[in-house]
């Protein structure tokens, strides 16, 4: 899912996290700056339901306006060639078997 927050923000004229927070607040929606500046700068891993009906109250839009889906990559796609040449899939394990401890020299 591609986050829009910032999109939805600019169409109301909100362009900081601070002024996002107050306009949150005249709906009665109370997050702190800290999660305020966290849901501005990324992608949130996860957004309670009511969460994002408080969101979508304060800047007059609707959940569509604040989520956009994205093709997921097919299998065999760009994940295994990334893990292939070690990219963002992370480190490979070792199929050798559990690690051994070599005594101190």
């Amino acid at each position: 899912m591609k986050w829009n927050l910032r999109w939805a923000a600019a169409k109301r004229d909100i362009w900081r996290p601070v002024d996002l927070q107050a306009a949150f607040a005249k709906v009665g929606f109370t997050p702190s700056l800290s999660k305020v500046a966290a849901l501005w700068g990324g992608t949130p891993v996860t957004v309670r339901l009511d969460d994002l009906d408080k969101i979508c109250a304060a800047l007059g839009c609707t959940v569509a306006d604040l989520m956009e889906a994205e093709p997921v990559a097919a299998a065999g796609g760009q994940e295994e060639q990334e893990r292939a040449v070690g990219g963002e899939a992370g480190p490979v394990p070792r199929r050798d078997g559990p690690r051994r401890l070599r005594p101190p020299n």
